[in-house]
C-alpha cells in the first residue's frame, strides 16, 4: 500500500506541474460531445504523464481516464483519472480545476488526490486513515441548522433523463435563501465540503473519474456521501449528494420537494 501511495503522490504532482506550466498560456482546445465540454492538448498531456508513471510502476493494474476511457488489465486494482478536472475554468484561465486521482481495489476505494496547483492545494485520503489538505488533517462542518447552510452544484453538459428538470432542485434550494455556488469543478466542491467550505453538494450525471478522489476524501472528513434515493454510493453513480452528514436528510427533502 506504501508504494501505490508514493505512485499516486508522484502521479498527481507531475501531472500538475505540467497544467501549472500551461495555464493562462496557449495551448489548443477541442470540443468533445457539446460544444462547451471542451478537452485542451493540456487534459491529454497530463493524462500522458500520469499513465506513464502508474505503468511504470504497476504495468498489470486497470486503469479509467477520460479521454484515453478504460485500459483493462483483469486487475483488482483500478486508478481512476481526471488529468483536468475543471477543463473549462483551465481553459479560461480560471484557476478553479484539479488533478483527480482514485484508487480503487474491487469495490472500494483505497486512495484518493486532489490537487489544485495554481491555489497550492493538495487533498489525499486513504481509506481508514482520514483525509488531509497539505498534510493536515481536516473535517467536514459540524453545522447542524439547513437554514445557514453554504451550498455547492453543478450542472451537467447533458441534461439527464429525470422526472424533474434538475433547475427545479437548483430553484428550490435557491428559494430557502441558501447561498449556492458553483465553481465548475466536482473533484474540488467534494474536497471544499471535506474541509468544511462547503456544508452540501449535489449534482447529476457526474462520471466516475469526476468523483472516485472526492468522494473517498468526503467519507474519510466524516462526511455523508449517497445518491438522491439516500443509498449507499458507489462512484459509478449518475445522482450525487455529498454533505457533512449533518444536514443530508435536509437535503434530500429538496432534492425531492418534501416538506419538513
Amino acid at each position: 500500500m506504501a508504494e501505490i501511495k508514493e505512485v499516486l503522490l508522484e502521479a498527481t504532482k507531475a501531472a500538475g506541474e505540467i497544467i501549472q506550466h500551461y495555464f493562462q498560456g496557449t495551448f489548443k482546445i477541442e470540443n468533445k460531445d457539446t460544444i462547451n465540454n471542451l478537452v485542451t492538448e493540456v487534459d491529454k498531456h497530463a493524462e500522458t504523464k500520469i499513465i506513464e508513471i502508474i505503468k511504470s510502476y504497476f504495468p498489470e493494474h486497470d486503469i479509467i481516464s477520460e479521454e484515453v476511457g478504460a485500459l483493462k488489465k483483469d486487475s483488482p486494482y483500478q486508478w481512476i483519472i481526471d488529468p483536468i478536472d475543471g477543463t473549462v475554468n483551465f481553459a479560461h484561465g480560471i484557476p478553479i480545476c484539479c488533478v483527480s486521482i482514485g484508487v480503487k481495489f474491487g469495490d472500494s476505494m483505497l486512495f484518493g488526490t486532489v490537487y489544485n496547483p495554481m491555489m497550492n492545494e493538495l487533498f489525499f485520503a486513504e481509506k481508514g486513515k482520514g483525509a488531509f489538505l497539505n498534510g493536515e488533517s481536516i473535517s467536514v462542518s459540524k453545522k447542524t441548522d439547513f437554514k445557514i447552510a453554504c451550498l455547492v452544484t453543478g450542472f451537467p453538459y447533458n441534461w439527464p433523463q429525470t422526472s424533474e428538470h434538475p433547475i427545479k432542485v437548483f430553484e428550490r434550494f435557491v428559494l430557502e435563501g441558501l447561498p449556492v455556488r458553483r465553481l465548475g469543478s466536482a473533484a474540488i466542491d467534494l474536497c471544499w465540503v471535506a474541509c468544511g467550505r462547503f456544508d452540501g453538494f449535489w449534482e447529476y450525471n457526474l462520471q466516475s473519474w469526476d468523483i472516485a478522489a472526492g468522494y473517498l476524501i468526503v467519507e474519510e472528513a466524516g462526511g455523508k456521501i449517497t445518491n438522491f434515493s439516500g443509498e449507499q454510493y458507489t462512484v459509478f453513480d449518475k445522482e450525487t449528494l455529498a454533505t457533512n452528514g449533518l444536514i443530508h436528510d435536509a437535503m434530500l427533502k429538496v432534492i425531492h420537494n418534501k416538506k419538513s
